[in-house]
């Protein structure tokens, strides 16, 4: 069981001093590499637009709008709140794609089409010429993680959880349909569906839970809550949906997929 704060923060300088994989910063002004440029115009843009602020000619067709990535501002990251991804997290979420949402997957990219356009699309904000991502947070999986899933049961309710997911976690709480991000409307994830965009197992629920979803409504709970709470939480998360759970295409999976099929004619079938 993970105890005290010492040992946790020990455990977090180890980390950062053996850990030091941030990704580097880009001079502003820096000139765009022409491969990354051309893997992006050719299938990126469409959806995310010419000049990466989520305008491209397809984004109106979606509920959730293709990311802005003028802003710099990332949700799926492995690093804390209010920081730069590493080069890993945006290969994941390149090549992975995010489910349930318009952003298939690119697995139709080669390694090196996947590693010019994460330098390109680092020219697109200002804010990668503020230095290197940090090191991503730990994520320690506790031994005795399956007996806090009780904890987690009460968590849900007190860390006011059902506020935005709803009782049973289907995203249906009483503000669901208040919340807004980056000026538009957004759903609270239904919790009960699988896949997850951010991955599926406790260790990837942890770390939502603990580095947030920034430009949106879900904060990081790493000051509210101490880690055995945020493991009680993700074990919690794991168990609403029974093992092997596969949900249906939302519509903007579906609208992804069609203009991927459309705009890249290399996709693997």
């Amino acid at each position: 069981m993970l105890t005290g704060i010492g040992p946790a923060l020990s455990r977090r300088l180890v980390a950062a001093l053996l850990g030091v994989v941030g990704t580097a910063g880009v001079p502003l002004g820096a000139e765009a590499p022409p491969q990354g440029k051309a893997v992006f115009e050719a299938q990126c843009a469409v959806c995310h637009g010419i000049a990466g602020d989520g305008q491209g000619p397809e984004a109106h067709r979606f509920f959730t709008r293709p990311a802005d990535l003028t802003r710099g501002t990332f949700k799926f990251r492995s690093t804390p709140t209010g920081s730069l991804p590493t080069d890993p997290d945006l290969d994941r979420t390149i090549r992975r794609g995010l489910a349930g949402s318009g952003m298939v997957a690119q697995d139709h990219l080669s390694e090196a089409e996947i590693r010019d356009v994460i330098v390109y699309l680092k020219t697109l904000s200002p804010r990668w010429a503020e230095g290197a991502a940090p090191a991503p947070l730990p994520v320690l999986r506790p031994a005795n993680l399956e007996s806090l899933a009780p904890k987690g049961t009460i968590l849900y309710k007190d860390a006011g959880c059902p506020e935005c997911h709803g009782a049973g976690g289907l995203g249906d709480g009483p503000s669901a349909g208040r919340l807004t991000a980056g000026g538009r409307p957004t759903r609270p994830a239904d919790l009960t569906r699988r896949p997850f965009k951010g991955g599926d197992r406790a260790e990837d629920i942890y770390r939502a839970l603990a580095a947030g979803l920034d430009g949106t409504p879900m904060p990081s709970y790493r000051d509210a809550l101490d880690e055995d709470q945020i493991w009680a939480l993700a074990v919690y998360v794991v168990r609403l949906a029974p093992p092997g759970t596969l949900s249906q295409l939302t519509e903007d999976e579906r609208i992804g997929r069609e203009i991927a099929a459309a705009h890249q004619p290399r996709r693997r079938r």
